[in-house]
């Protein structure tokens, strides 16, 4: 069995179309530190089949379907960057082995589930009941027990200083391990801050997934920092906030505002991201809103040439004829999605006009507070 330097705590679809592909596509360049170890944290036997076929042999498909440059895009790609595929709590001590020694850098993308709290968090001794940062915090005890090199913390959730919230988690949780440990946490792990695009609209069976052209690794840079792979769709920046603007006010306004409409039932009969766009009211609306409500608010910022040309990208992301991007899936978490995607861009853009009207916006975010 190869040595692997990345482990990876998460399953899911989007990461067979992101950080394994890249790893996958950068280990054919000699561009990766190694092959993965995927970790499944949940426990959930019933995904049992997606492991196996995750260390298969001959790797795993994504199909990369959509328009890339104004040029349909349909191909197939095999992934086959993930060497192992284990399971809490049934391969414990292997997990435990490879993170106190092999591992150089942890990635995780673990459902919201998984960051709650739990009673468990509490105790030293390891339990399946623990959250993902319990689970962390226990394994990186014991690589500090033996001594371990440092090692590089890279979550890539859908939170906003995703690496200084997983810290802030761990370093909670250890206050009842040792001070010495808690030092190390603070001088021996380096957390690392990134933000991760890419529409991955459907799995494959019993491993892979459909995903679009377009995809965004930005990681923020810092003293320390070790790439997992080189590749095009990996960028370092020196802050994060110009893009995670972008993309949380832009790309995913635009998915709530959408979905906002669709739940009010004035466009019941769609069922995916493309058919609203294909339908030429609700586009209408869409690009009237994005042009007199969301660029003005980046002019405000002085940001309005590059929010022009993000919003022309993310309605061909949109339009894409292949995705089968379900709006009952965005809608999922709408309330929390309404207070991060539409009150915060008010919130932003009134830092700067305290009188800027949005009349649709603000709409919404009252609907969903009532």
């Amino acid at each position: 069995m190869s040595i692997t330097p990345l482990v990876q705590f998460g399953t899911s679809r989007f990461l067979q179309a992101h950080a394994d592909l890249f790893v996958s596509e950068a280990l054919q360049r000699g561009n990766a530190l190694g092959p993965i170890t995927v970790v499944q944290s949940s426990g959930d036997r019933s995904r049992s089949g997606r492991l196996a076929a995750l260390a298969a042999k001959d790797g795993f498909e994504i199909r990369i379907r959509g328009v890339d440059q104004g040029q349909l895009v349909d191909r197939e790609i095999r992934v086959s960057s993930v060497s192992r595929a284990l399971s809490l709590p049934h391969d414990l001590e292997i997990v435990n082995e490879i993170v106190s020694g092999e591992a150089r850098i942890i990635l995780s993308n673990t459902a919201d589930a998984g960051f709650r709290p739990s009673e468990a968090d509490s105790q030293r001794q390891y339990s399946q009941d623990m959250s993902y940062p319990a689970k962390l915090t226990w394994l990186l005890f014991r690589r500090f027990s033996n001594h371990g090199e440092p090692i590089q913390i890279m979550p890539t959730e859908l939170v906003p200083q995703n690496g200084a919230v997983l810290r802030e988690l761990v370093i909670g949780i250890a206050e009842c391990y040792p001070a010495e440990f808690r030092r190390w946490l603070d001088t021996d792990v380096i957390w690392v801050n990134s933000l991760v695009d890419r529409i991955v609209s459907e799995p494959l069976e019993p491993a892979g997934a459909v995903a679009e052209p377009y995809a965004l690794w930005a990681i923020e840079d810092q003293p320390g920092l070790v790439l997992p792979c080189t590749h095009p769709s990996v960028r370092v920046v020196a802050d994060l906030e110009q893009v995670e603007t972008l993309k949380l006010f832009i790309l995913n306004l635009g998915h709530t505002y959408l979905v906002s409409r669709w739940m009010n039932n004035e466009v019941p009969e769609h069922e995916f991201v493309r058919d609203m766009l294909g339908d030429q009211a609700v586009a209408a609306d869409l690009e009237d809103v994005y042009a007199r409500e969301v660029i003005p608010g980046f002019q405000l910022h002085a940001r309005e040439a590059e929010a022009e040309a993000y919003v022309k990208t993310t309605l061909d992301r949109f339009r894409n004829p292949f995705l089968d991007h379900r709006l009952s899936d965005i809608a999922q978490n709408h309330c929390d999605k309404v207070n991060r995607r539409i009150a915060s861009f008010l919130s932003w853009l009134r830092q700067e006009n305290p009188d800027f009207s949005a009349p649709r916006l603000e709409a919404i975010v009252e609907k969903t507070a009532s």
